[in-house]
């Protein structure tokens, strides 16, 4: 009978230790499946880089939709042949006569630009005229050719006050000059007179001294 009974509480531990080796063999199966599974929660930062943008792309400069900025235009050339330039007045210019060594009887007139601004100078309206005497001088030599006088250039025109072979005269030391007949002249010293003047003459105006005082 005793022996039945410790048979018995054998078993019973047997049994008992089996169960809980079964228990703890079921544990370990779960926690290895927990850890080999997948996240179900899909991270934002993993997502594909061929997915759409809601940022519009921006304009390059070759875009038509006007991000780049277009070259400045050139200025246009003036239709006009005086490019639009202004007539210049008696007032405009500055003023020197000199008496040349050559031509005998002959003077230099330079007309300079005194402002800031070019203008156009009428070469062939040049009204000189001596005080005391009647009437302004008469042209000579060819006609010269209207031409825009910068700021700062010079003009020139060639004065004879008397022909050699023409006796008498009256003595001046100054002279009225104006660009046209219309203009109102200025007073201008002769430097290196007086002169003797009785038959005036003056040329267009020049762009040289060399040419002025040729005729």
């Amino acid at each position: 009978m005793a022996h039945a009974a410790r048979s018995r509480r054998t078993t019973a531990v047997l049994a008992a230790l089996s169960l809980g080796i079964l228990a703890l063999t079921a544990c370990d199966s779960e926690a290895e499946k927990d850890t080999a599974a997948p996240s179900a929660t899909a991270n934002p930062s993993n997502t594909g880089t061929d997915q759409g943008s809601d940022t519009p792309p921006t304009n390059g400069p070759d875009d038509d939709s006007g991000g780049s900025t277009p070259p400045p235009s050139e200025a246009g050339a003036d239709d006009d042949q005086d490019g639009g330039v202004g007539m210049c007045e008696t007032t405009d210019l500055s003023y020197n006569v000199t008496v040349a060594s050559r031509p005998v009887n002959h003077a230099l007139l330079t007309a300079v630009n005194k402002g800031s601004d070019p203008c156009l100078l009428p070469a062939n309206e040049l009204v000189i005229t001596i005080p005391e005497l009647d009437g302004a001088a008469e042209h000579m030599g060819p006609d010269g050719k209207d031409w825009i006088l910068k700021a700062g250039e010079s003009a020139y025109a060639g004065i004879m006050f008397s022909r050699a072979d023409t006796a008498g005269g009256k003595s001046a030391d100054q002279m009225e000059v104006a660009l046209s007949a219309s203009g109102s002249p200025t007073t201008v010293s002769i430097s290196g007179g007086p002169v003797t003047v009785n038959d005036g003459q003056v040329t267009s105006f020049f762009g040289t001294a060399e040419d002025a005082l040729t005729y």
